[in-house]
């Protein structure tokens, strides 16, 4: 037996907060398909070309994707990727990390020091900014995110810190000078503010910089990634994936040590 834990949008598909399922070492894909059989009639679809499964707390992508095994008292959570609207923050869990996500509107006042500061005033965070013009999607970003976690875990990060290891992913170099001069802040340019933390402290810096933030994922940044990492249509054709972009960006950026 296992416990299936439904987060955030997706307790709408399932108006409870845990199901057992009296079952063990099934798949992923397994698991899936049972969702979508035990999943009541009168409550909107379960998106699952636009979730994250993990288990136990690591994502199940970063272990043998849909083949992973769910075992005895496996503790499996199903959280959803893309929300309905727009929204001013974006907030998701991965190996017990509660990360936030906030779009802050480039302006000519603010450079680099402006990060600088903020991990000055919020000690206890985890603090990255990433320029806009390189996250593609949620779905990028949070695979972006959970792999530098995954190579903190294994002790193989790109640098001695998490957050400039998610820099450099981004940029796709292991070079940090590279990835802060490509991926960084720059003037008069949207970028996103990465927050690793307690929920509480979170909070504050959400209070303190909602005045200027914006909504967040609203630009297609497609073209754009294309051309600057001359990724071509044989590239993209070459992914068997309902993200073949996404998924090209991150298995290049999985492939930097």
């Amino acid at each position: 037996m296992f416990t299936v834990k439904f987060v955030g949008g997706a307790k709408k598909s399932f108006p409870i907060e845990l199901l057992k399922i009296d079952k063990s070492n099934v798949t992923i894909q397994e698991l899936i398909t049972l969702l979508l059989e035990l999943k009541p009639l009168d409550t909107p679809k379960l998106d699952t070309d636009n979730i994250l499964i993990a288990v136990n707390g690591a994502d199940s992508s970063a272990m043998d994707g849909k083949s992973t095994k769910i075992k005895d008292n496996d503790i499996v959570s199903i959280i959803p990727v893309i929300h309905g609207g727009l929204s001013k923050k974006f907030t998701f869990e991965y190996s017990k990390k509660l990360i936030q996500i906030l779009e802050i509107k480039g302006q000519k006042s603010i450079n680099v020091k402006f990060i600088d500061d903020l991990r000055k005033k919020y000690p206890k965070l985890l603090l990255q900014a990433v320029s806009c013009d390189f996250v593609l999607n949620n779905y990028h970003l949070k695979k972006i995110i959970s792999l530098s976690i995954e190579s903190q875990k294994n002790n193989i990060l790109l640098s001695n810190k998490l957050e400039t290891d998610i820099l450099m992913r981004f940029a796709l170099t292991k070079q940090i000078s590279d990835a802060i001069r490509t991926v960084g802040i720059k003037s008069k340019t949207n970028f996103f503010i990465i927050a690793i933390g307690n929920k509480k402290t979170l909070h504050s810096l959400y209070l303190e910089l909602m005045p200027i933030s914006t909504n967040i994922f609203s630009k297609n940044n497609e073209i754009y990634l294309k051309k600057h990492f001359k990724i071509t249509k044989r590239h993209i054709d070459s992914i068997y994936s309902k993200n073949p972009l996404a998924d090209l960006l991150i298995e290049k950026a999985a492939v930097l040590l």
